[in-house]
């Protein structure tokens, strides 16, 4: 296989897609929809949101970004697109419209038996399941702000980071996502983080509770 610049063609038509899905209008916010090539279909009921899609496909700008370190600009443009976008109301539907328990847990398709104990089949949430609002938590809307929700912010983190390792060099502008900027933007549902202050309100869920914040 070709290589150009420390990347084989593949790599460059995988760059050339990432750019063009990053760069299509679409409107992550509560009137809006993501754009049809944000999978929301793929492996149900954990990773069918549009966010895991988006999130996956920057681990290879990470990647691309220590054989062609030139690229920064590029690559950074990209990530400041998924990160956008991952501030925005469907980043987070899940967490904003799944309220209480599953209302379907008592129909769900036998593929689903895998994941919950036998014995609770019928009357158990399946993972995946957001379930905002069950005791003793209560419903929290800021998906960072949450008890719950862990593994959003925690994905956050892994797409903001790979933006940080890339931009590191690029001087105040490198820094962009650790000023304040808004997220989910719906009405009084509007919260207001930086990278570092998500890091470390992770942290102190973690030192919260030794045994796993889950």
């Amino acid at each position: 296989m070709m290589q150009h610049n420390g990347l084989s063609d593949r790599s460059l038509g995988w760059l050339r897609y990432l750019d063009r899905k990053a760069r299509t209008p679409d409107d992550w916010g509560p009137q809006g929809s993501p754009h049809p090539h944000w999978d929301d279909r793929s492996d149900p009921p954990m990773a069918s949101w549009h966010r895991f899609d988006l999130v996956d496909s920057s681990y290879a700008l990470g990647l691309m970004a220590h054989r062609t370190p030139a690229w920064t600009e590029p690559y950074t443009a990209i990530l400041d697109e998924l990160i956008e976008r991952h501030t925005g109301w469907w980043s987070a539907a899940d967490w904003l419209t799944q309220f209480g328990p599953d209302p379907d847990r008592g129909t769900y398709p036998d593929g689903y038996r895998a994941l919950i104990p036998a014995e609770v089949w019928g009357g158990y949430d399946v993972p995946g399941w957001t379930a905002n609002g069950i005791e003793p938590w209560g419903t929290q809307m800021d998906p960072i702000a949450a008890d719950g929700m862990l593994f959003y912010k925690g994905f956050f983190l892994v797409l903001l980071g790979i933006r940080s390792m890339i931009a590191a060099h690029q001087g105040p502008g490198g820094d962009r996502w650790n000023q304040p900027f808004e997220m989910i933007r719906d009405g009084e549902h509007t919260f207001t983080w930086t990278h570092s202050a998500i890091a470390d309100h992770l942290r102190q869920q973690w030192l919260a509770a030794p045994i796993g914040c889950h």
